[in-house]
């Protein structure tokens, strides 16, 4: 196994605050609240690097790759989350945005930490998807020290695939093996290396910035409504027959509902007037 990153990483620094146990409730909320307001900012200092980590990706999607979301703990739960809610909410296939976890399916249930300790582990789950150079991938890992992310990213490179990471310390092997690399220092977590808590949150943000914008310029928004969202559930059914109503000036509201179940999306009921 490779030498992990020696140095004191900023997500394992100690928590600036002490004795959390002896807080009150309100306290203990109150801290937490305080440390989560840092983390829009650190977000917001790397907006470009966000950018253009999207300007990289969606011409790839858009071209027919696929996106790829690699991590572990936390990190690799996010990118299973973010890709799961991209077909119902924007239509597109199942398989063009995917997460990949270190220790599969189960481990997003329960916790299995070892699997994220194999450099070549990363790298053969993304073979069994035949990933490409028309594909994206982007490690997600708060220590930047994973190595199932690292050597995924490593690999991708050899083989001429674009990468990217989101990770919470600077310098790190993730960062250092991804083309378009994000780091979000968030600083200590209020629980001393409990990076699920302002890490996770930050990682979470970005990646909904990665989805919804790479979606945007997919076309799958109109306006500032989910118009090839699925129409899977009543609350969607009636979302969309109001969307469609919006839309296209249908005043009743049976006839817009028959129309978008018709069609499936209001998307396709705005296409077929």
């Amino acid at each position: 196994m490779e030498e992990q990153n020696p140095g004191r990483k900023i997500t394992e620094s100690p928590s600036t605050y002490r004795h959390i146990e002896k807080m009150s409730t309100a306290e203990v909320l109150q801290h937490i609240n305080e440390e989560d307001q840092k983390v829009a900012l650190a977000v917001q200092k790397v907006l470009p690097r966000i950018e253009a980590l999207i300007n990289a990706a969606a011409p790839l999607l858009a071209s027919g790759g696929r996106l790829f979301y690699m991590g572990a703990g936390t990190s690799g739960r996010l990118g299973v989350l973010d890709a799961s809610e991209c077909p119902p909410t924007y239509g597109v296939d199942a398989g063009m945005v995917n997460g990949l976890m270190a220790g599969g399916d189960a481990a997003l249930r329960f916790g299995i930490e070892d699997a994220e300790d194999s450099y070549e582990t990363g790298w053969k789950d993304l073979q069994d998807y035949k990933v490409t150079d028309k594909d994206f991938v982007i490690g997600i890992a708060a220590s930047g020290t994973t190595p199932y992310v690292v050597g995924a990213l490593r690999e991708c490179r050899k083989n001429g695939i674009a990468t990217g990471c989101i990770v919470c310390n600077p310098g790190s092997p993730v960062a250092e093996h991804a083309d378009y690399p994000v780091e979000v220092v968030v600083g200590p977590e209020f629980i001393t290396g409990s990076t699920r808590m302002k890490s996770g949150t930050a990682q979470k943000m970005v990646l909904n910035m990665i989805s919804t914008t790479v979606m945007i310029r997919l076309g799958k928004v109109h306006d500032n409504r989910m118009v090839h969202m699925q129409i899977s559930n009543e609350k969607l059914i009636d979302r969309g027959t109001r969307m469609l109503m919006e839309k296209t000036g249908i005043s009743d509201y049976e006839e817009a509902k028959t129309r978008l179940l018709k069609y499936g999306s209001v998307h396709a009921a705005m296409e077929n007037k």
